[in-house]
């Protein structure tokens, strides 16, 4: 039994088979449309979320499975004091496998420890990601064909983006990918990231603060917003939330084959005349997170593939 804490969990060669896997889904829907037939996910959301929340039960239905869980901290035992462990232990009765978001930091590794089904981390505080990062591989491998030679630029909140963090860490095994961190001081990347991963792995890399003087070198640009739940300080906040806005006169600047990619929901950082320009991918991004999520979950189940 598999568990997915982190993108790293996966090696180069396992990810390639997963992609495929998901472009596969992605072209013949109507042959996994049962394979999880009598299979249940159980979602335990401890925090707020959209997306990741409704694209793995969308996964899940997908593959003709069923869904059960919650989605606050509000509506579980939690708020009666129930730790993460015994909560684990009981859904494993009830459920194959489990997607977890905590926002306590390492709470789906904790989980996976007491769990008898493969856990899936959706995203645990500012920490890890690894089922966005999936996504994300999967749109870039999608629109450019490959990760080699890539110059990635991240904008925005890198401090406590914890897509950024798994993203850089996923890409960084490829050939020559190249990162523009634009952000503002107060939300460079942890040094963490700077000193184990990036200079440790010798990949090259700059700061920059003007997302302008970044635009025109760029393959990819992965725009991020500004999280006013990590802030412990509502006049930081109010400071940093509009520091980028990636607007119409902005992409002039941008090459003809740069996409833009979010891990969404986005508040003012991209303006919403970008929508219409062929090079905002962020909307199929959110396509193609189902697609992986539905891979990903046939590769833990270890659900026999249909030829």
């Amino acid at each position: 039994m598999r568990h997915l804490m982190s993108p790293l969990d996966l090696s180069v060669e396992e990810l390639d088979t997963l992609m495929d896997l998901a472009g596969d889904i992605e072209k013949h829907p109507d042959k996994y449309a049962h394979i999880c037939d009598g299979k249940r996910l159980a979602t335990l959301f401890y925090e707020p979320s959209t997306r990741t929340r409704l694209s793995f039960e969308a996964a899940m239905m997908n593959l003709g499975g069923q869904v059960i869980g919650f989605s606050s901290a509000d509506s579980s035992s939690a708020s009666k004091g129930e730790s993460v462990a015994d909560t684990i232990r009981v859904v494993s009765c009830y459920a194959d496998i489990c997607a977890m978001r905590h926002p306590k930091e390492g709470a789906p590794l904790v989980a996976s420890m007491a769990s008898s089904i493969p856990v899936i981390n959706a995203g645990d505080g500012g920490h890890q990601h690894p089922t966005q990062t999936l996504t994300d591989l999967l749109t870039i491998r999608s629109l450019k064909g490959h990760f080699d030679n890539l110059t990635i630029g991240l904008c925005g909140d890198l401090k406590f983006g914890r897509t950024v963090h798994s993203l850089i860490e996923a890409l960084v095994r490829y050939n020559n990918v190249k990162f523009t961190l634009i952000s503002p001081e107060e939300l460079r990347v942890p040094s963490y990231i700077r000193e184990d991963v990036l200079k440790k792995n010798h990949v090259e890399f700059q700061e920059v603060e003007r997302l302008e003087d970044a635009l025109p070198d760029l393959d990819i640009l992965y725009m991020t917003r500004v999280q006013k739940e990590r802030f412990f300080n509502e006049e930081d906040y109010v400071r940093m939330k509009d520091f980028y806005i990636l607007d119409k006169q902005k992409m002039e600047l941008a090459k003809d084959d740069m996409y833009i990619l979010h891990p969404l929901p986005r508040v003012n950082e991209i303006a919403t005349e970008v929508d219409s320009d062929p090079r905002a991918a962020y909307f199929k991004q959110a396509q193609y997170g189902v697609y992986v999520r539905m891979a990903l979950i046939l590769t833990l189940l270890e659900v026999k593939l249909p030829c």
